[in-house]
């Protein structure tokens, strides 16, 4: 563990600051500082390890180990931005229930803290745990608006923000809290429901994009690729018989011999496919969800369908129509 916080001394303070703040929001319950030290630690090892294995591959040790780093360390970037996203996510979807339960608490006389907390039920997750520390903090002399305004600060969402400020104004207002209450728990869920119907709406293109990146682009490539073989050997063995004198002789039609690397083919296939299902999958993300970041967890099974596909694809060609290759 000493380790761990070696590592992290060494980065700088702003970095660290920001590293604690995304913690705080996600629902990674570690010590922020030891979990930096790890996932350095722990980025270094494998990607020395990648980039040891790369070398058998023809790549060099300084870009494998540099590429793998970076790839380790995004990955865990992404993992913390989604427990962030999750959070958020779950909380907004409890919240019109909370706003409801606390407007219903006040209507039975309660004060507007003792309604928070009463209403910090234990399926409200995380949202209940804020509820909980918003009621300890007032207990302790905290005022209610400046608690209510710190939930911001642990849990990021946009919904969320602007309800604690429309309850921070009505408290210093003083207007009806729980007509406000049960008015914004209905636009919530409102709200929700239209996302939910435009996901619907745009889930055609959403399978006419997976269908097109996952399926048709890895079989087309790999027809093309089997044709660029069967024309490239025809035309070797095409202008292998013909006499060495057609040329000279002036004949309309001269025939030379076509050579491409079967390995620059496949490296420019495997990266369109790569670029295709990244920016594809944010694309679905970005229709589905309303952001681009949702659709990198489809990413994995886009970019495995499409270079499975292909290579099957390939295989299966090859197979079947082999006499075609070596006539």
């Amino acid at each position: 563990m000493e380790l761990y916080a070696v590592l992290t001394k060494l980065f700088p303070r702003k970095l660290k600051k920001d590293f604690n703040q995304m913690i705080l929001y996600s629902n990674i319950k570690l010590n922020p500082d030891r979990l930096l030290g790890f996932i350095i630690l722990v980025g270094i090892a494998f990607s020395l390890y990648l980039g040891y294995f790369l070398t058998f591959l023809g790549v060099p040790v300084i870009a494998g180990v540099l590429v793998s780093f970076i790839i380790i360390e995004a990955a865990f970037y992404m993992w913390i931005i989604f427990s962030i996203d999750s959070k958020a996510k779950f909380v907004e979807s409890v919240l019109p229930d909370a706003l409801q339960l606390t407007s219903s608490n006040i209507r039975a006389g309660l004060t507007t803290d003792r309604a928070l907390l009463m209403a910090a039920r234990p399926e409200f997750g995380p949202l209940a745990e804020e509820i909980k520390r918003v009621g300890r903090e007032t207990m302790t002399g905290t005022a209610l608006a400046v608690a209510l305004t710190k939930m911001n600060s642990r849990i990021k969402s946009e919904s969320l923000s602007k309800t604690m400020d429309l309850i921070v104004n009505s408290i210093k207002s003083g207007g009806k809290l729980a007509d406000l209450l049960d008015s914004t728990a209905g636009d919530l869920r409102d709200q929700q429901m239209v996302q939910k119907e435009i996901s619907a709406s745009v889930l055609m293109y959403v399978i006419f994009i997976f269908v097109a990146i996952g399926l048709a682009a890895p079989l087309l490539f790999a027809m093309s690729s089997f044709l660029v073989k069967i024309l490239s050997t025809m035309s070797n063995k095409i202008s292998s018989s013909m006499p060495s004198d057609v040329a000279i002789t002036g004949a309309p039609i001269s025939i030379t011999s076509v050579s491409i690397d079967s390995g620059f083919l496949m490296q420019y296939t495997l990266a369109s496919l790569t670029i295709s299902s990244i920016f594809g999958s944010l694309i679905m993300g970005l229709m589905m969800k309303g952001n681009a970041r949702e659709g990198i967890k489809y990413l994995p099974i886009l970019l495995t369908l499409c270079i499975g596909l292909y290579f099957l694809g390939s295989y299966v060609l090859d197979y079947f129509f082999k006499n075609m290759i070596h006539m």
